[in-house]
């Protein structure tokens, strides 16, 4: 796919890897649609950096927990430029919750990180596929977790949230080929925002050092390095469909070494409450 002239919805780009997507598309030459559902000034700031490449960009408010929302979304793209080529699934919740003590989370918790992660992912990949299908052609990139894969995680519901979005992911890319690509990145521990937020400064940084510790790399991630992969798998990547790629700096290559990545590794590192 080539991306200029493209146009490009990220879902949750108003920070973090969302807004290193979209701005690192407007380089590119994508027009591109940044989407936030509370954080304004930070999507507003992401827009002037995508207009700054001399590309258009497009700012639309909208929860993709909500199916209306997400039609929002897609038919405010076509309104203004006709089209849909990519999407990026990064919106995500999560509930910082200790897995060892089970009782920190209900069904709620579950149904709002469902709601967001898996179903919200569902709903924009179906409100694009009609214009995607009609132009013959389309890419769809969901942000996922390694979290999956090590059984780590900032919660036992975010990681049944993205174990479900990557086997989603892999229906998808069966279902809506030849014309249109569904791939996944599955990224580490990313400094971030979301994450200092979520647990406190003091707290990541020890989950960044042990994470660092860990990592074949040697670092976490940026949100630049998550971008990058995200933007390729648009771009570059033309004969992939149906893959989860692991952004997470060689974390995962920890198993049976000296220092293996233990699943319990955030939450040994974090102080939780309710």
């Amino acid at each position: 796919m080539k991306l200029a002239g493209s146009v490009c919805i990220v879902t949750g780009s108003a920070t973090g890897v969302g807004a290193a997507c979209a701005v690192m598309l407007a380089g590119k030459g994508a027009r591109v649609v940044i989407n936030y559902s509370r954080s304004e000034r930070e999507a507003r700031e992401t827009m002037v950096a995508c207009m700054a490449t001399g590309n258009e960009a497009l700012l639309v408010q909208g929860n993709v927990a909500n199916d209306a929302d997400c039609r929002w979304i897609a038919d405010a793209a076509l309104e203004r430029w006709g089209r849909i080529d990519g999407l990026v699934n990064n919106a995500g919740v999560t509930k910082f919750a200790n897995p060892a003590d089970l009782d920190l989370l209900d069904a709620a918790d579950f149904h709002r990180l469902l709601d967001v992660n898996v179903i919200g992912a569902f709903q924009m990949i179906r409100a694009v596929v009609p214009a995607m299908r009609a132009q013959g052609q389309g890419a769809i990139v969901n942000v996922s977790s390694n979290a999956t894969a090590i059984g780590g995680g900032s919660s036992i519901a975010y990681t049944a949230s993205k174990g479900a979005l990557n086997a989603m992911t892999l229906t998808l890319a069966r279902a809506l080929g030849p014309e249109i690509r569904v791939n996944a990145v599955s990224p580490g521990v990313i400094d971030s925002r979301w994450l200092r937020d979520g647990v406190g400064e003091a707290a990541f940084a020890a989950v960044r050092d042990r994470y660092a510790d860990a990592a074949t790399l040697g670092r976490v991630a940026q949100p630049e390095d998550v971008a990058e992969p995200v933007v390729w798998l648009l771009e570059g990547a033309d004969f992939i469909t149906g893959e989860i790629l692991a952004v997470d700096g060689g974390v995962r290559l920890g198993a049976g070494l000296a220092k293996p990545v233990r699943p319990k590794w955030i939450a040994s590192s974090l102080r939780f409450s309710q």
